[in-house]
């Protein structure tokens, strides 16, 4: 539960981001903020997240007490490679623009978040910026958290996987050309294909913007959902 009570306001965007579940959702304070819970909301190494986690109290350079409220702290699921637990990770979301403005006053809230992260044996406390968040990946997970909790037929699950892994690697835009040389049925198969991208279960490369023309391969791995 947030420390700290998000009010509304007329100088940022401030709201709720629905989590992919539909069963909670987080609120934001900027839409740098909103963009950055999409991007942790979308990311399958990620188990969770809480905004406003917590407070941090620091004594200035002059003797005098201060809090300290980071925007976020975001918990991971076991490496996959090694099953090590991955630490978690306390986080700040800020415009670069702010942080030049403002760095005399921030600075010594950030020294007292890196220290709070180091006793706890987190991972080190990181600045979220524009320049982190607003990248492909953004753009890509935007698009396919429409797609995760969508009604879908098994059959069309099973022939575009089936295809898949005998074109091995292709395109979106070839795999459903392979599938069906019929229009409409192409059509209906699209969103059950962009299902199983976002479900991990069709691999590609998510730091690139994703188009029907963007590289696709079979993970072999994968539980089909």
């Amino acid at each position: 539960m947030p420390v700290r009570k998000i009010p509304r306001s007329r100088r940022s965007l401030t709201g709720r981001v629905a989590k992919r579940t539909r069963e909670d959702s987080s609120m934001f304070e900027s839409s740098l903020e909103r963009d950055l819970f999409i991007i942790l909301d979308f990311d399958s190494s990620v188990a969770g997240f809480e905004e406003q986690p917590l407070r941090i109290s620091f004594t200035d350079d002059q003797g005098y007490p201060h809090t300290y409220i980071p925007d976020v702290l975001i918990h991971y699921h076991p490496d996959s490679a090694t099953n090590r637990q991955r630490p978690p990770l306390l986080g700040e979301v800020k415009y670069r623009q702010d942080l030049f403005d403002n760095w005399k006053e921030l600075k010594p809230k950030f020294k007292a978040a890196r220290a709070f992260s180091r006793e706890q044996g987190w991972q080190r406390f990181r600045i979220f910026t524009e320049n982190e968040i607003r990248t492909p990946y953004l753009y890509n997970a935007k698009f396919l958290r429409g797609f995760v909790n969508i009604e879908h037929e098994q059959d069309e699950i099973d022939m575009l996987l089936g295809t898949l892994s005998a074109l091995h690697k292709t395109t979106p835009h070839s795999l459903l050309l392979a599938c069906s040389d019929n229009e409409m049925r192409r059509a209906e198969l699209m969103p059950s294909l962009w299902r199983l991208v976002a479900k991990n279960c069709i691999g590609c490369d998510l730091d690139e913007r994703l188009t029907m023309e963007s590289p696709i391969w079979p993970i072999s791995s994968q539980a089909v959902p």
